[in-house]
Parts: C-alpha cells; sequence; structure tokens
C-alpha cells in the first residue's frame, strides 16, 4: 500500500483539530466554508461584521458538536485582524490556516469613474486581504507552520466590460499570492482561489442595478453553490503538509 493511497484513505483526519480562521463568515462562500470544515473537526474561528448572523453560525456549528467561536470583524481594519488572530490563538493556542474570504463587486463601466466605489473594492479585496495576510504572517513564522488561503476570482482570469476595477483588485491578490508562494521556503503554505460564478449576496449588493439584473439572471442559470468553494478550501488543507495546493480555479462547468 503505497503512502499517496493512506493519505488518500485519511484526507478527512487531516482536517481534524486544525485551527482555522475565516473572514467574511456571515455568509455566502464563507459560512459554507466553516460549516463544512467544523463538520470534518476543525476549529473556526469566525470574523465578519454582522453580529447576529455569527453568533447563528456559531450556535448552529456547536449544537451540530463542532468548535467555533467569533469576533465582529471589519477587514478595512488591520486592528481587527489582528485581533482576530489573536483570538484564535487565545483559545485554541495556534492558528493552522486563515482564509480571507471577504470580498464585495462593485461593477460599472470605468468610465463611470464611481472613485467611491473603487476605493472601497481596494480597502476591501485588497487591503483587506493584506491585513489578513499581515495578521497571520507572523504567527506562522513563529510557529514554523501555517496555510494562507485567498479567495480570489475567475474575473481576475477572464476580464469582461463591467469588471474592470473589481477584475483589478482580485488580480493584484493574484500577483501577492504566488509571490508569497514563492517566498514562503516552504515554512507555511499557500492557496489560492478562483471561484467563479457563486449563489451568494455578493450579487445583491452590486449598486449598478443593470448590472446587478444581468448577473442574477445569469445566476439564476448556471451559478454554482457556496459550497462548492468550501469544498475546494478543505481539499487544499487536507493535503499532506509537505503539498501544497497553489491555484485552484472552480466555475460552473458552461461558464465562459
Amino acid at each position: 500500500m503505497t503512502d499517496a493511497f493512506v493519505d488518500l484513505c485519511t484526507m478527512e483526519n487531516k482536517i481534524k483539530g486544525k485551527v482555522v480562521a475565516i473572514t467574511g463568515a456571515s455568509s455566502g462562500i464563507g459560512e459554507a466554508t466553516a460549516i463544512m470544515l467544523a463538520a470534518q473537526g476543525a476549529k473556526v474561528v469566525l470574523g465578519a461584521r454582522r453580529k447576529d448572523r455569527l453568533e447563528d453560525l456559531v450556535g448552529r456549528i456547536k449544537a451540530a458538536g463542532g468548535e467555533a467561536v467569533y469576533l465582529v470583524t471589519d477587514i478595512k481594519n488591520h486592528g481587527d485582524l489582528v485581533q482576530l488572530v489573536h483570538l484564535a490563538c487565545e483559545t485554541f493556542g495556534r492558528l493552522d490556516v486563515i482564509v480571507n474570504n471577504a470580498g464585495i463587486a462593485r461593477l460599472s463601466r470605468v468610465d463611470a469613474v464611481q472613485v467611491s466605489d473603487w476605493e472601497e473594492m481596494i480597502d476591501v479585496n485588497l487591503k483587506g486581504t493584506l491585513y489578513g495576510i499581515a495578521a497571520a504572517l507572523p504567527i506562522f513564522l513563529k510557529q514554523g507552520f501555517g496555510h494562507i488561503i485567498n479567495i480570489i476570482s475567475t474575473s481576475g482570469i477572464k476580464i469582461v466590460p463591467l469588471q474592470g476595477v473589481y477584475a483589478g483588485t482580485k488580480n493584484a491578490v493574484r500577483t501577492i499570492t504566488e509571490a508569497m508562494r514563492q517566498e514562503s521556503g516552504g515554512l507555511y503554505r499557500v492557496t489560492g482561489i478562483s471561484p467563479g460564478l457563486v449563489n451568494t449576496e455578493l450579487i445583491d449588493h452590486i449598486k449598478d442595478e443593470a448590472a446587478r439584473i444581468a448577473v442574477k439572471e445569469k445566476a439564476a442559470q448556471i451559478a454554482i453553490t457556496p459550497d462548492a468553494i468550501a469544498a475546494a478550501v478543505t481539499y487544499a488543507i487536507s493535503q499532506p503538509d509537505h503539498v501544497e495546493v497553489g491555484d485552484i480555479v472552480v466555475r460552473p462547468s458552461v461558464q465562459d
């Protein structure tokens, strides 16, 4: 029996006991990831802005026999991410993984010059991810292990109208993720996951009405569920310590 076969058969056990911090955990991909990991024995540390949803999610996870704590977290505030990581270490003694998931989409033509929307996407999608990285890296360097998972987007792979600035922020994260992977020297793992069209509340928050309606109509036809992305996160974490999954793209099979 090969080592690879043994690893495959025991993959689920590699999740058990992992301490995983997740941003944007109150809905969508973050919520699905928290539930899936907790069901496999991970200890999840959940950050988002909506306290009521975090409380409800933690309650559901605990009722199912899982372990979870939460902290109201605004990823535009570096200090909030530091506190989220601190909560993980204080509660569970370490941090194994941070999933930088929180993000927003403000879709419009570049010549519409929606500067405030640009700034918000840069603050959340780019700076918020960097703040999560900055909060976790000192812990990982001290421990000698860790795993950074950045949720990116296929919008940064195929460039289309209305998504220029949004895709720009996601491609910046893609570049940072690959640079970190090369810099890590195996001391910590780095994974980028690019979801395609997923049925989440992100669509509801698109300000441009025409764009929101168009995306909603397309999502109703082809969108995949957040569980598909949660499964990709779980797969990346499940690998043996010496195996790094650098890049995963998960999208509807019929998406262009």
